[in-house]
């Protein structure tokens, strides 16, 4: 019986798992309370390979965050170009709260640690959050023209609509029990949803 050898990983699939293994223990130790030791020890590897792909500890951190920042965004898009109309920000919400529970690390260590860290922080602003206002925007803007919304400063609209994209992400952590059911989120989803299309003042007669 011929026995092969595995062929040792690429360094593309190291860095994966550093990042993965990163994501993981920021979001359960934080930043400072995670050490390369910890990094390597996690990701299976020498801590000497840390870095070799990073400069050190910060700059994982910023990767992990910025790419899950790009991820959001791209979460973001998807959700923009499969909305049925322009009123159906429910399924939107909803689709948020179940995503959360696959990507709760990520969301963790996204929102969490920027506060921290003003260099990461920045760098978000201007490489993620930027983009994602400016595509809602866009989008509301649409809606508006055709007289879905009515008219109102879209900038304005889009944070509104992207401060409950980023409640409805950590709704299982804030909001709601951490076991909610897929009723209990629809009812969220649904509650939100009506706030952000009709707002909460009773209408005239």
């Amino acid at each position: 019986m011929r026995i092969f050898n595995q062929s040792p990983p690429s360094e593309t699939e190291t860095k994966k798992r550093i990042l993965q293994a990163a994501q993981r223990l920021f979001a359960r130790s934080g930043y400072d309370g995670t050490t390369t030791r910890d990094l390597a020890a996690a990701a299976g590897v020498a801590e000497g390979t840390l870095f070799r792909h990073f400069d050190n500890k910060k700059a994982i951190l910023i990767e992990v965050a910025t790419e899950g920042w790009v991820e959001l965004l791209t979460d973001l898009l998807t959700e923009l170009s499969e909305m049925g109309s322009y009123k159906a920000v429910a399924q939107v919400m909803r689709r948020r709260m179940l995503n959360i529970r696959e990507n709760s690390d990520m969301m963790r260590v996204c929102f969490l640690e920027a506060q921290f860290h003003p260099d990461l922080r920045d760098r978000i602003q201007l490489e993620v959050i930027g983009k994602m206002s400016d595509v809602a925007e866009a989008f509301f803007e649409t809606a508006m023209e055709k007289g879905v919304y009515r008219k109102m400063n879209p900038k304005i609209v889009a944070q509104v609509f992207l401060g409950m994209f980023a409640v409805a992400g950590f709704s299982q952590n804030t909001i709601m029990e951490p076991n909610a059911s897929p009723q209990e989120m629809q009812e969220m989803a649904e509650g939100l949803a009506d706030i952000f299309l009709n707002g909460v003042l009773e209408k005239d007669e």
